[in-house]
């Protein structure tokens, strides 16, 4: 046996353990890194704002402190109008429930000639056993749910303590982070930094101005229409439609629609018409100004990246694509050579039909041709005789 094979084989085992150790980690660790890229992306967005802050002499800490103060009652306020919303429309819906039964009940006994009444209807429902069941099942599931809510409480009060630390300190971390490179490698680490803080500041505070104008656009059709949460309504339709791309607009406008049919509907069509015209307004003119100096990317690159960041990561995926490959662009952008384009018909779309004369001077010379042709056969030329 040859002296180096021993030592090959404990090395390749050795590799493998690590291998396997290294992939047990990950998997054991996916939900921690998870909220680490939350925080990491929630401390670039606040970034721009507790910067200008310190700038003007407020205390690092303090500025974080402040800024996510003012996103904690910004959350707390729409989680707020929004329950108050469900809650009013779930007990509007208990209270005229009897009279949707007896509608129902009335439509049956007309069309199949029973003799159905809501006495019956309800000891039915009350004494069966699909119900009984549901309610056994339901009471078993307090301590899963339970489990789950404080466990998103845990995991939400965790990303905030990651964004603080993260936004509070971020020189001393970028200063240790350069530390342990050189200084031609600290030079890119920190540019790609700040576009990484420029691109998704950029990309928060854009679609934050545009969920502000499309919320009081909706706001004033609601308020016009007399349907009711108008205000709720309309922070959920801007928050929606901004942070989902492409079809957040028509996501968010189903819920406005459905309580919009609950009072006209009529009403629904409208509320459906505004949702399409303002969002062909919102892609061609109004999107277009908002974040050509931000996040200036294709729209079918911008759904593209959210489809893949929610195969890979979720919902998790699908909040950070966009700045992610918009960082990601414009960190590329200045390592990609350009060259000048060739003056080319088809660059523009067009076609180039020979490499001679153009087409359309070729066919204006043959109608040329034969109108003098013509004119000399009417002339009869020289008679012979």
């Amino acid at each position: 046996m040859p002296g180096w094979l021993p030592r090959a084989m404990v090395m390749a085992l050795a590799l493998f353990g690590c291998y396997q150790l290294g992939s047990w980690a990950f998997y054991q660790l996916i939900g921690l890194l998870t909220n680490i890229l939350i925080s990491f992306f929630l401390a670039l967005a606040v970034e721009p704002a507790v910067s200008r802050m310190a700038d003007h002499g407020v205390r690092r800490g303090l500025a974080t402190f402040l800024v996510f103060l003012a996103v904690l009652v910004a959350g707390i306020g729409f989680v707020f109008l929004l329950g108050s919303m469900l809650a009013g429309q779930i007990v509007d819906m208990v209270e005229e429930f009897p009279k949707y039964l007896d509608s129902v009940i009335n439509w049956v006994n007309q069309t199949f000639h029973t003799e159905l009444s809501r006495v019956q209807v309800q000891d039915s429902l009350l004494h069966s056993d699909w119900l009984q069941k549901y309610v056994q099942n339901s009471a078993t599931g307090v301590l899963d749910v339970s489990t789950t809510v404080l466990g998103g409480m845990f995991r939400l009060l965790m990303i905030f303590l990651f964004s603080f630390y993260f936004a509070a300190d971020g020189p001393r971390l970028r200063r240790a982070l350069c530390s342990v490179l050189p200084p031609s490698r600290q030079t890119e680490v920190l540019r790609a930094w700040e576009i990484a803080v420029d691109k998704t500041g950029g990309y928060i505070y854009s679609r934050g101005l545009m969920a502000l104008i499309s919320g009081v656009a909706h706001y004033i059709l609601l308020v016009a229409l007399g349907v009711p949460y108008a205000p709720a309504l309309a922070v959920w339709v801007g928050l929606v439609s901004q942070f989902i791309p492409t079809i957040g607009t028509y996501l968010a406008g189903a819920l406005p629609m459905l309580i919009a049919f609950t009072v006209d509907p009529w009403y629904a069509l409208w509320v459906l018409g505004f949702v399409v015209v303002y969002q062909q307004f919102e892609n061609y003119m109004l999107q277009p100004k908002l974040t050509a100096r931000t996040v200036d990317i294709h729209p079918a690159v911008a759904f593209g990246s959210v489809v893949a960041g929610t195969a890979l990561m979720g919902a998790v995926g699908a909040l950070v694509a966009i700045p992610a490959v918009a960082t990601l662009q414009a960190f590329l952008g200045a390592y990609v050579k350009r060259y000048d384009v060739t003056d080319d018909p088809r660059v523009q779309g067009g076609h180039r039909w020979s490499r001679g004369e153009p087409m359309l001077s070729r066919i204006r010379r043959a109608v040329a041709g034969g109108r003098d042709d013509a004119g000399r056969a009417g002339d009869g030329g020289p008679t012979v005789h």
